[in-house]
């Protein structure tokens, strides 16, 4: 249930003025420890600028490392890593464009394709796709967990269940909630959310206990680090499960959205250059999909395939 409902919020989400991702990790100091439902990207002014570098999620560490478009560098110089690992990520960074690679007196070196830009995140949202408030789970600990890491500009549970009063005395107060029907993609705004502030210090609950509680402190530099990778990741991800190998594809009227970005860049054509990802389109809606539980069900090795690069 919460899977096909994490798909239809998605599909009611997406518009050309965001990106929409799915189950990205936002632990800081504890990478793993916390994992986000739902993420809304919204460009900054940087954003074209990022786009006509690639369509493609550029490696943390090529973007971390002291490389620029100016004078090439070693390779050994400009990353922090072992030979092999810095090799591997050097040849990632040169298939998505961000990377250019010669050599010079028998030494690898490279230099950025283009400035990278710092100003392309706008606010990042975190939704928890909680559908039944009857079986609550952990909602409460990972509510908590987002408020006082203050990682995002705004937290917002979604759920399909009627919200009362009790429920919201045991959100997080600066928690949005949303009641959404995935059968018709309507959303009810219960509660708007408060905006959090990603550039203060925040507080990463690491364990909780009956008597004891496990902090870490983030500062701001940290957050600002694991906000550019959560959005790269949003960015070379998206929402979309990955469809099925299609010899022939091309797109049908109807439906529009995002397309479903991997990280990886198996699967996708090549583009012109400076030019912004192409948008895939469904010609079923996919709350339908959704509801037969078939997600790609409709899928054919034909030309009426329902995708296009």
């Amino acid at each position: 249930m919460e899977y096909r409902f994490e798909l239809a919020l998605c599909a009611a989400l997406e518009s050309p003025d965001r990106v929409v991702a799915r189950q990205l990790g936002a632990g800081v100091e504890t990478p793993g420890t916390r994992i986000v439902d739902v993420c809304l990207l919204s460009p900054g002014a940087g954003f074209d600028d990022r786009a006509a570098i690639s369509a493609e999620r550029i490696p943390d560490p090529a973007i971390e490392a002291a490389v620029g478009p100016g004078e090439a560098v070693p390779v050994a110089d400009a990353f922090g890593l072992p030979p092999d690992r810095a090799a591997a990520v050097v040849e990632r960074a040169v298939e998505v464009g961000y990377l250019e690679r010669e050599r010079r007196n028998g030494r690898p070196v490279v230099r950025a394709t283009a400035r990278y830009p710092e100003d392309w995140v706008g606010d990042l949202v975190a939704v928890e796709n909680k559908p039944d408030l009857g079986t609550p789970g952990d909602l409460e600990a990972q509510l908590r967990y987002d408020v006082a890491l203050g990682l995002f500009d705004e937290v917002v549970l979604a759920t399909a269940s009627y919200v009362t009063r009790a429920h919201l005395n045991r959100i997080p107060e600066p928690v949005g909630v949303w009641r959404f029907d995935p059968e018709t993609g309507e959303r009810e705004v219960v509660r708007e959310p408060t905006s959090l502030d990603p550039a203060a210090p925040g507080v990463e609950i690491r364990d909780e206990r009956p008597s004891r509680t496990d902090v870490a402190l983030v500062g701001p530099a940290a957050k600002a680090r694991k906000r550019r990778r959560i959005a790269e990741r949003a960015y070379g991800k998206g929402w979309r499960p990955d469809p099925p190998a299609c010899v022939h594809g091309e797109a049908t009227a109807g439906g529009s959205g995002p397309p479903p970005r991997r990280a990886d860049g198996v699967g996708r054509r090549p583009r012109r250059e400076g030019t912004a990802p192409a948008v895939r389109v469904l010609s079923v809606p996919v709350r339908t999909l959704i509801r037969r539980g078939r997600v790609f069900s409709v899928w054919t090795r034909s030309k009426t395939s329902l995708w296009r690069d």
